[in-house]
């Protein structure tokens, strides 16, 4: 099916394809950010939503610095025409849901929202707890799409089982990964040598995650004992993330923070939140596997 077509007449297919895109795209948006602020570039576009006070690009004296922020921000458009094209496909699929057309749109919204606070970051001089509002939103928008994409895809026939444990294994999961934008935020990569840091102590509050971390896991792995079926399958899955996550953790820790493998972690905090989000809709949302035009 062409592209036009995709979004004109769209068929389940096609849905489903804007929607990993939109996942996908949310995801990458995470991992460039990400690499702006390890190669120390947060600032290579010193203003907002200008690059600098005369220029909307930047000019050689910004050097490398100012073509991976720009670059970062350039990608932010990639993602409206993804998440666009993507709102546009489940308001003209003749079964799509309001939910999902509720989803679209409140993920399509979300994106300039989330420029936004990628300005005001810049305009504060990458102040660490907007920097960390700025992952969170992002991370938020993941667990939307993932949500979209679930519901797109159907498979949530059953019934609701152990929902105060996944309930809480999913709040704690949030909790892992806003901690571990704390930890960022005490830490060596600020996103620019000059950048202000949240005044904590790195260590201690690296401990602090990690005890986050041992909770989580043992909640998961709880939970892979007495649950069944397609919960069962579904922690198993996160909780295999969970121990990969934990492993690159304690390598970066170690290692004192090493690029590619703060980057992988940052990925894998995006992989976790999606995990942790499929496993919550399969213990708590009871769809039925009628055709969605006649549940509509």
């Amino acid at each position: 099916m062409s592209f036009l077509a995709s979004i004109r007449q769209p068929d389940r297919t096609s849905v489903e394809r804007w929607a990993w895109a939109t996942l996908a795209a949310n995801t990458l948006i995470v991992l460039t950010g990400g690499l702006v602020r390890l190669t120390a570039s947060g600032l290579g576009c010193p203003t907002w939503p200008k690059c600098t006070d005369d220029s909307f690009v930047p000019r050689g004296e910004l050097g490398t610095h100012g073509v991976i922020e720009f670059g970062n921000r350039m990608l932010t458009y990639v993602l409206v025409f993804v998440v666009i094209s993507a709102l546009i496909a489940v308001w003209r699929w003749s079964d799509s849901t309001r939910t999902m057309r509720r989803l679209a749109l409140i993920i399509a919204l979300g994106v300039p929202f989330q420029a936004v606070i990628g300005g005001i970051s810049v305009l504060t001089d990458l102040n660490p707890w907007i920097v960390s509002l700025h992952l969170i939103l992002s991370m938020g928008l993941i667990a939307a799409s993932t949500v979209l994409l679930v519901r797109v895809r159907g498979g949530l026939a059953g019934s609701r089982s152990h929902v105060t444990h996944v309930i809480a294994t999913y709040a704690v999961a949030w909790v892992v990964v806003y901690l571990g934008t704390i930890v960022t935020g005490s830490g060596p990569h600020a996103g620019d040598k000059k950048a202000p840091r949240n005044g904590l102590d790195p260590q201690v509050m690296s401990h602090v995650h990690a005890v986050s971390v041992y909770v989580l896991v043992a909640m998961t792995i709880l939970l892979c004992v007495v649950a069944h079926g397609s919960i069962r399958r579904l922690a198993i899955i996160l909780l295999g993330v969970e121990l990969a996550q934990g492993a690159i953790g304690f390598m970066q820790y170690f290692a004192d923070l090493p690029i590619a493998l703060v980057a992988a972690h940052l990925v894998g905090a995006a992989v976790l939140v999606a995990a942790a989000t499929r496993l919550l809709l399969q213990a708590t949302v009871t769809e039925s596997t009628a055709p969605l035009s006649a549940r509509r």
